[in-house]
């Protein structure tokens, strides 16, 4: 069986964001249920229900594991079911968590050529002790195999950009497919799941290794393009961060998805302007007649 559990759900920032006075996330500051809080986006996978590795270590990682039991220590006085950190990018709502990591207890992280430089670069991360914590380059469309026997994690090119603390020269958001934003996907040798949680632009490629899947955790960021300019939340789009949109048209997620025959597909990294966060939203009543569920804190699929 493939085990899944959402650790986060919520873009950079969370839901409520920190700062933010906006009625969504003072609803969700104030315990509406209708408008639950959600950590920064991670989920964790497993094959066996012991070892597990977690995709993306989110600035909330140590609040994610004290809230998920089958992330807690089993063994001895220090221990950890995680054997890995797979990392979709070098965002920093992917990668700071690795700090709350530091502790000694070995396990490998994975991720490419590119977010591994990044890494390198700054040497506050150099507080996980890589004779403890091994480096692992990660190469596009080659299977990773994990424990147990026949569970593998293969990395894949998604369009994306560079994160924003790496941005240079005259087209600093411009468009890579070339391992700085990667795709996840997931199996047991059954069951096949694909995780991500960013991506600038459908294409050819990424339709074709979407089509039918069990499970896509696919990027949910905004509603809309211009969501937060109009929401007065921000001056950027979707586009210029590196994200579809879900209803857009012809180019958003939801019609992008219409044809792809995916038996579950759940938004995740959702930004707290996004309506789809409300349970009683049209929004939310869209997505959800569309096919798509909201991932939540906790949530467990099971494959």
């Amino acid at each position: 069986m493939l085990h899944i559990v959402v650790l986060g759900a919520a873009a950079g920032g969370g839901f409520p964001q920190w700062n933010s006075n906006a009625p969504a996330c003072q609803r969700a500051r104030s315990g509406d249920p209708a408008a639950p809080a959600r950590t920064q986006a991670s989920i964790a996978i497993s094959g066996d229900g012991v070892a597990w590795y977690v995709l993306n270590a989110s600035p909330d990682l140590r609040a994610q594991i004290n809230a998920t039991p089958d992330m807690h220590p089993k063994d001895g006085l220090r221990s950890s079911p995680i054997r890995g950190v797979f990392l979709t990018s070098g965002e920093i709502d992917a990668i700071i968590g690795l700090l709350t990591l530091r502790e000694r207890q070995p396990f490998g992280l994975y991720a490419t050529e590119q977010v591994l430089g990044q890494l390198a670069a700054n040497p506050i991360f150099s507080a996980l002790d890589s004779t403890i914590v091994p480096r692992n380059t990660l190469v596009l469309d080659q299977p990773v195999p994990l424990e147990p026997a026949g569970l593998s994690i293969t990395p894949f090119a998604v369009p994306g950009k560079v994160p924003l603390y790496a941005e240079r020269g005259e087209n600093p958001a411009e468009v890579l497919i070339n391992g700085e934003n990667i795709g996840l996907e997931i199996t047991d040798g059954r069951a096949r799941a694909l995780f991500i949680p960013g991506c600038a632009l459908m294409t050819d490629a990424l339709r074709a290794r979407i089509r039918g899947a069990d499970a896509v955790f696919f990027d949910g960021t905004l509603w809309t393009d211009d969501e937060m300019i109009r929401a007065g939340l921000g001056s950027k789009t979707g586009h210029r961060m590196g994200h579809m949109s879900i209803a857009d048209r012809p180019d958003g997620t939801i019609e992008s998805f219409r044809s792809l025959d995916v038996r579950r597909k759940i938004f995740i990294h959702i930004n707290n302007s996004n309506p789809v966060l409300l349970a009683e939203t049209p929004e939310r009543a869209a997505a959800e007649q569309a096919g798509w569920d909201v991932a939540f804190d906790g949530m467990k699929i099971t494959l």
